[in-house]
């Protein structure tokens, strides 16, 4: 099992030789992949109807995910990258597909692309996008992705995209990755149906106050019935991989209680995040990798390691 690291999002400023250091750092300590959220707009929550529940506000830095990773692809050489999740529904599919491609090219193939539907409403309005639509956009978005990573001639004719004749150049030489994530039942059927891998989430406390977190046998539970699911979708459960969390405010001796747990239910990735466990300073988030390492018994990289 690989265990890899959350982007500190909301904590981490935005300063670009911290952001640089922490994806340094990250790889040399032996962590397998950075995950990062994905918000484009902030909403106030105030006075919203229907009411805004989710966990971040108007003030939150969000650092773009495609992008970021990009930076971070030039300084590193073997660490991998996921979008933890990117909200693909507010989203053009084709510019996605090329952002996609072209980071898995550049990255030598270190990218997975994780995706969902989110549940920011006024986010979406603000794109210019529907809300209620979103999950059945996603399905019909996936398609159209992976159609044109084929690199052929392609028309298509579908609900929300039409075009005649037309292709993507240059193409990854493998197909990106795509997982899925969420909490709902909806989004666990899509990936059994259609996704190469689940992303668990586990819900911190929200502005609401209200939501509960999902501890790590709820979790467990989910996953097998997950395989279940992609065996009646006629696919092999082999080849659906999964991803869990932990959360570092938790402290070290859970880390490594839940750690077993999910390597003994197969679990393919962990990542651990660090917002909102008091770290102090975005340097802060650098130094602690070192220390979360040694209690997760990473193996530092060499530094002649280089990613084939």
């Amino acid at each position: 099992m690989k265990i890899g690291v959350i982007f500190p999002q909301i904590e981490i400023g935005c300063d670009p030789s911290i952001l640089r250091d922490f994806a340094e750092t990250a790889e040399a300590v032996g962590f397998s992949h950075i995950s990062a959220f994905d918000h484009i707009l902030g909403a106030e929550h105030s006075e919203r109807d229907p009411e805004l529940t989710g966990p971040y506000l108007e003030t939150d830095d969000f650092h773009e995910p495609l992008t970021l990773f990009s930076f971070f692809a030039g300084v590193t050489r073997a660490i991998e990258f996921v979008t933890g999740v990117l909200v693909l529904p507010q989203r053009q599919a084709p510019l996605v597909a090329k952002q996609a491609a072209e980071l898995a090219i550049l990255s030598q193939g270190r990218f997975r692309l994780g995706i969902g539907v989110g549940w920011n409403y006024v986010e979406y309005e603000g794109m210019g996008e529907e809300f209620r639509s979103r999950g059945r956009r996603l399905d019909e978005q996936v398609s159209v992705m992976r159609q044109l990573w084929s690199g052929q001639v392609l028309s298509y004719e579908g609900e929300w995209h039409h075009f005649e004749r037309i292709a993507m150049s240059p193409i990854p030489p493998n197909p990106v990755p795509i997982w899925f994530g969420g909490f709902s039942p909806a989004a666990q059927r899509r990936a059994a149906r259609i996704g190469d891998g689940f992303l668990f989430a586990r819900v911190g406390d929200s502005v609401s106050g209200g939501r509960p977190t999902h501890d790590v046998s709820t979790i467990i539970d989910q996953s097998q019935e997950m395989k279940q699911m992609v065996e009646r979708f006629g696919r092999d459960p082999q080849k659906f991989g999964l991803e869990g969390r932990i959360n570092f405010r938790d402290g070290s001796e859970t880390w490594r209680r839940e750690r077993d747990l999910f390597e003994k239910a197969g679990f393919d990735y962990i990542a651990i995040n660090t917002m909102r466990g008091g770290i102090r300073s975005p340097q802060g988030h650098v130094d602690v990798l070192k220390e979360i390492a040694d209690q997760l018994e990473l193996h530092p990289r060499d530094d002649k390691v280089v990613y084939k």
